[in-house]
C-alpha cells in the first residue's frame, strides 16, 4: 500500500511540473523595521523627520519570488483611519535582502502605522511602528 502512495504522489508530482507548476520554499526568515537602510539601527518608533526602512530577509527564494510592502497610516492625527500610503513590490534576482523605504517630503504625522509584507502575493507577516 505504501509503495502505491509514493508512485501516485510521484506521478501526481511530474503532471503538476510538465503543467508549468512549481513549489517554491521560499520564505521570509526575517523582517525589521530600522532607521536606517543597514538595518543596524533597529526601531518600532520614528520621529516625524525619519525615513523608515523595512529590511527583509528571504531564505531559499528562486530569482522570480516577489515581495511586496504595502504601507498603512493605522491611527494617525489627521488622516482618516487606515490609509494606504504606498506599495512597491520587487522581484528577487540575486540578493536575498530586500530594502524597503518610506519617505516623506514633509513631516511624518504622531500615530501608529504598519507595513503588511506579501510574499509572492500572499500576505506573511505585518510590522507596526510609531511616528512620535
Amino acid at each position: 500500500m505504501k509503495a502505491y502512495r509514493l508512485q501516485f504522489l510521484a506521478i501526481v508530482t511530474m503532471i503538476i511540473l510538465a503543467c508549468g507548476g512549481s513549489f517554491s520554499t521560499a520564505r521570509i526568515d526575517s523582517a525589521v523595521m530600522a532607521s536606517d537602510e543597514a538595518g543596524t539601527q533597529e526601531t518600532t518608533v520614528f520621529t516625524p523627520d525619519q525615513i523608515m526602512y523595512c529590511i527583509v530577509t528571504l531564505a531559499n527564494a528562486p530569482e522570480d519570488t516577489t515581495v511586496k510592502a504595502v504601507w498603512t497610516a493605522i491611527d494617525v492625527e489627521g488622516e482618516d483611519p487606515d490609509l494606504k500610503i504606498d506599495e512597491t513590490e520587487m522581484t528577487i534576482e540575486s540578493e536575498n535582502v530586500i530594502t524597503f523605504s518610506l519617505t516623506n517630503n514633509g513631516l511624518w504625522p504622531s500615530g501608529k502605522y504598519k507595513v503588511d509584507l506579501y510574499l509572492n502575493d500572499a500576505l506573511d507577516r505585518t510590522l507596526a511602528f510609531e511616528v512620535r
